[in-house]
């Protein structure tokens, strides 16, 4: 399982609250000579390292719904970064990923919990990540940073061509918030209908989601030197009490050998 909270942690301790991260005037003062502080620097290379790290393990990853999703969105974040560093948007960048790193460090708790079967603290912090997702991606997102990009800036400069690949890579990752949102959203009426998070409503089919939690444990059934229950080439189960053929192929029970 990828996780962003170890890179959280590592990262936060180094940055600390800057005068723009309240007030989003602050954001343009003294542009485009704005001094890259060695904690922001730091903030910066390991997101940008986790992002890259993503896009390489996606195609091994457990295939969903929104693949396609993700990929444009990795593919968004990666641009942002890169930019934004080039560009000197660092304070507008910083935002970005702080209002990120906000509701994503609840949802990898989750998933932990989620494979440790401690369902009512998964449950918890999954009500808790959906109220910081909905509020912080559909609420402080526009009015911080898009509304920022929009025309706060507009009132010290004019606009040019940084300006227009800055906010429409940012229209596409508000896109995504409300995708997501949608998924979020028909989670939390199936938690209040059935009182818990079954699955993931991204996954394809029950068995990708079963899948991947049954992963672990056919690990574990193989190290043992038993066979685990696991699927054959044809996609049918192999029976336990079957015997197996020459060929690969099960055989029932109650024939005789001729």
């Amino acid at each position: 399982m990828k996780t962003r909270l170890p890179v959280t942690l590592r990262s936060s301790p180094t940055f600390k609250p800057k005068p723009w991260t309240w007030d989003s005037r602050e954001c343009w003062t003294g542009y485009p000579q704005q001094l890259l502080e060695p904690s922001i620097y730091v903030y910066y290379i390991m997101q940008l390292s986790f992002y890259i790290s993503l896009v390489i393990t996606l195609p091994f990853d457990v295939k969903r719904k929104d693949q396609e999703m993700e990929i444009i969105h990795h593919a968004a974040t990666i641009f942002l970064i890169s930019f934004s560093y080039c560009a000197n948007y660092i304070r507008i960048g910083t935002l970005v990923m702080i209002i990120h790193d906000a509701s994503s460090c609840l949802l990898e708790l989750a998933k932990m919990f989620h494979y440790l079967k401690w369902h009512k603290i998964c449950d918890t912090l999954f009500l808790l990540f959906s109220a910081v997702f909905l509020f912080s991606r559909l609420v402080i997102f526009p009015n911080k940073v898009l509304y920022n990009t929009y025309y706060y800036s507009m009132e010290l400069y004019r606009p040019s061509l940084s300006y227009y690949l800055m906010n429409g890579s940012l229209m596409v990752l508000q896109l995504q918030h409300i995708f997501w949102s949608y998924f979020i959203v028909r989670m939390l009426c199936r938690f209040f209908i059935c009182g818990t998070v079954e699955k993931d409503l991204r996954s394809d089919s029950e068995d990708s989601e079963r899948g991947e939690e049954e992963m672990p444990q056919e690990k574990e059934a193989t190290k043992k030197g038993s066979v685990p229950s696991s699927l054959n080439s044809g996609g049918s189960r192999i029976s336990k009490d079957a015997p197996l053929r020459l060929d690969g192929s099960s055989q029932p029970t109650d024939s005789h050998p001729r």
